[in-house]
Parts: C-alpha cells; structure tokens; sequence
C-alpha cells in the first residue's frame, strides 16, 4: 500500500453519502435513535445519575447529536483538526460517563467514535483514534481477549464502511466521466455535421452569389456603355440594387458559415462594424465574455434588422447601439431619435425577417424581445441567456 493512501481523505462523493439508497439512510437512522435510546435508559438503568445529575445524560446525548452532524459537515470539507475535535468531545462525553459508573454508554460513544473515525478520517487518523480508544476498552473490559475483540469488531466495522462508501464514490466518479465522455463525442458529431452543413452551404449558396455579383456587374457595365436616357438609369438603378443586396446576402451567408464553424469574431466588433455602416453610435457595458453561438448569432440579427428599420423609416435620425453584459444574460438595444414607423409597419419590413422573426429567436434561446415607440423614436430591446 502506498504511502499517500494513509494519509488522503475519502473521495467527496463517499463522505456525502452520495447515491446512498433511501431505505439504507432509514435504517441507518433508526440503528443510531437505538443506540442513542438504549445508552440513555443504560445511563440511568447504572443508577449513576440521580437527582440534579439526572439532566445529565439527555443533555450529553444532544451535544453528541450536534457534534456528529458536525463532524459530518467539517469531514465533508475536510478539516482535519476541526474533525479530530469533534471526535475528541464526543470520546470525552464516554469518559465522563465511565467515571460516573455508566459504562454502556461509554462504551458506546466510543465505538461511535471508532467507527465514525476509520470511516470518515484518512486511514492514518482513524487507527490513531481507534488506538486511543482501545484504551477505554481496556478499561471497559475485564478480560483483555474481549477488548482485543471489541477493537477487531470496531476496525472491521468501520473499515468496511470505509471500502463501500469509497465503492460507491467511485462507481459514481466513473457515472460522471462516461457521461462528460458521451457529451464530447455528442459535441464532437454537431461541431462535424455543422462544419459538413457549412461545406455544402458554401459549395451551393455562396458560390452562386459570388457568381451573381459577377453577372450584376457586367450587366451595370454593359448598362452604362449604352445610350443614356431614364430608360437605362431605371435599369441600372434596379441592377445596382440588386448587386447590393446580393453582397449583403454574400455577406450574411459567411457570417453564417463562420457561425457554423465556430469561427465567429466577437459580437462587440460586429456590432461596432454594423454600426459604422449605417453611422450609428455602440456602446458596451459589463464584463466581456465569449457568448455561445445561439445566443451571439441572436444578437448580431436582431442588431441588423433594427438598424436595418431604422434606416428605413427614421433616415437621419440618431442611432444607438448598447450591448449589456448581465448576469446570466446578455441584452442589446438599438434606440432611434426619429418618429419611427409603428410596430406592425416594422413587423412587415426589414429584410425578410421583421419583428415577429426576431421575437421568435428570442424566445427559442428563452428571452424576450420588446419592441415599440418611445419618445420621438423607436427601441428595440433583446434579452436572452448567456
């Protein structure tokens, strides 16, 4: 046996008696009330405690109760000094009742103590507690065969306790490792679909955009070599919309892409980019942390199609941006000084997603979204989980 296995304290899933079955925890309740009821009519049945003194043994029985429940929690926590304490209180509540003439109630605090101790303590403390006991059982004794048996009793008792609340931990510290390895490999099998997703989003949707892009171009291009009139400037008005709106979906489609992969840069850069495109004003509060994909792709779409609405129905106005770090959340608002449109014109516009669409990622992700007019503007307010 090695060295460092005397000296370490049980696992913290042995110590908090985790997965004990309920009916095990009964019976052991209903083995310690015994004890407890049997050494106090033991007390008096010795006849030591009469009078003024007969106050004696409940009192003693429930600085016991409180130093056990003690002795579990510093155990738990493992503080040694504190622990061997507790355990010294309760041998020396044994010892006054010795010398008072009740030796069954000593007798059973001090296995109490014995047990609790090769239990509970690392092994090196618990055969030093057992070892001061045995005196007690010396003393207890009349024959020294019985008290070697009394000390063999107490070391088996506890020990095997010992080994299977340490079975038990184990048995639940490998629960915990498969499941933690099953959830990596879950993890694993989404981040390789999603990068699978992104491949066939980028060998379909991007490459026909950036195509589109290329054909809009030349067309402007043959557009404008032609003879000048409306007929051509409505014409070349209708391609160069069309060209921007195919750079935006490119646009759109890498952010996408990139969320897919994981690869998205931070949502206060976005945000500072979106906001220089369309002139608005960003402002960042609380502590920055990484967001998950969700909650940031949440984020960075609302932002656009407020901006987006903004542009639209309060060209001019002052915009601002503000991202809120809060505790278990994250909030953006996007508030605009103009006389904006209501909500329902708003809802109908943007590009193709609308209030509704954005309502709804919020409360997918279990946020809220609130929109409407406020003052002489318009505000759009995003919560959700992060």
């Amino acid at each position: 046996m090695r060295s460092s296995r005397w000296t370490e304290w049980p696992t913290r899933e042995a110590l908090s008696r985790l997965g004990v079955p309920r009916v095990r925890t009964v019976l052991d309740h209903v083995l310690l009330s015994g004890l407890a009821a049997w050494a106090v009519f033991s007390a008096y049945g010795s006849g030591a405690f009469h009078g003024w003194t007969g106050v004696l043994p409940p009192i003693g029985l429930i600085c016991c109760a409180a130093a056990v429940l003690a002795f579990h929690r510093t155990t738990l926590e493992n503080r040694l000094w504190p622990s061997l304490g507790l355990m010294a209180a309760v041998a020396a509540c044994g010892a006054g009742a010795y010398i008072a003439g009740a030796e069954v109630p000593a007798m059973v605090l001090w296995i109490t103590t014995s047990v609790m101790s090769m239990e509970r303590l690392p092994l090196f403390c618990g055969l030093s507690v057992v070892a001061v006991m045995s005196c007690g059982f010396l003393l207890a004794d009349d024959s020294d065969l019985g008290a070697l048996v009394s000390m063999a009793a107490v070391l088996l008792a506890g020990y095997s306790l010992r080994l299977d609340a340490q079975a038990r931990g184990t048995g639940f510290r490998l629960l915990a490792q498969e499941r933690a390895a099953r959830e990596a490999e879950a993890a694993s099998a989404a981040l390789a679909e999603r990068a699978r997703i992104a491949r066939e989003i980028h060998d379909v949707l991007a490459h026909s955009l950036s195509a589109q892009l290329v054909h809009l171009e030349a067309a402007r291009l043959q557009i404008e070599r032609g003879p000048e009139g409306p007929f051509r400037d409505q014409i070349r008005e209708r391609v160069v919309a069309a060209r921007v709106m195919a750079r935006e979906g490119l646009a759109e489609t890498r952010q996408a892409l990139s969320a897919l992969r994981g690869e998205m840069a931070p949502v206060e850069e976005y945000l500072r980019e979106l906001a220089v495109a369309d002139g608005a004003e960003t402002e960042v509060r609380g502590e920055r942390r990484p967001l998950n994909a969700e909650a940031s792709q949440a984020v960075r779409r609302v932002a656009q199609e407020a901006l987006t609405n903004a542009r639209k129905h309060a060209p001019g106005s002052r915009v601002c941006v503000m991202l809120v770090y809060g505790t278990g959340e994250v909030a953006l608002e996007v508030r605009d000084s103009g006389s904006g449109a209501h909500a329902g014109e708003l809802g109908r516009s943007g590009s193709g997603y609308g209030l509704l669409g954005m309502r709804e990622r919020a409360e997918l992700l279990g946020g809220s979204l609130e929109a409407g007019p406020e003052g002489e503007g318009f505000v759009v307010r995003l919560r959700v989980p992060a």
